[in-house]
């Protein structure tokens, strides 16, 4: 079911806190949170929390790096994290990792996946973003026959 602007988003059913979007779908993506319907190999956008990032970044790095290798290979991906910058650079308690050096690995892997990395301060705004994102996605690139979605 298309919304009003005429694409459908696609949740993960892995995904454990998705985001609501009126008329969105539930499959089983090959990588990761969110995509748009019948563009599911070509656009993802991967959903983190601040303590997710930096358990990504450290404990789950192997894994989070296979998961960008994916992600590179689609048209268009992002991870969208649900911190500001400002609000990244204070790591959660249990963090040993230095904020300056997971900001640094975040802006290595984006240029080394092609991976966009977005902030945004709150989950609210993320929810937002990742739309947008999607939405974008659709509005230039959503059709595989070179005409308008």
């Amino acid at each position: 079911m298309a919304d009003a602007k005429g694409f459908t988003v696609v949740v993960d059913t892995r995904e454990q806190r998705p985001y609501r979007f009126a008329g969105s779908v539930r499959k089983t993506l090959r990588s990761g949170d969110y995509s748009v319907l019948g563009c599911e190999a070509r656009v993802a956008v991967e959903r983190k929390e601040k303590a997710d990032a930096y358990s990504s970044l450290g404990r789950g790095r192997k894994r989070f790096e296979r998961e960008l290798a994916r992600l590179a290979e689609f048209e268009y991906a992002a991870v969208v994290i649900e911190a500001g910058l400002s609000d990244f650079l204070e790591p959660p308690a249990f963090s040993r990792m230095h904020p300056h050096a997971a900001v640094n690995t975040l802006v290595s892997w984006s240029v080394k996946y092609g991976v966009h990395i977005f902030f945004a301060d709150s989950r609210r705004l993320a929810r937002a973003l990742t739309y947008r994102i999607l939405e974008k996605f659709w509005k230039h690139r959503g059709t595989t026959d070179g005409e308008s979605p």
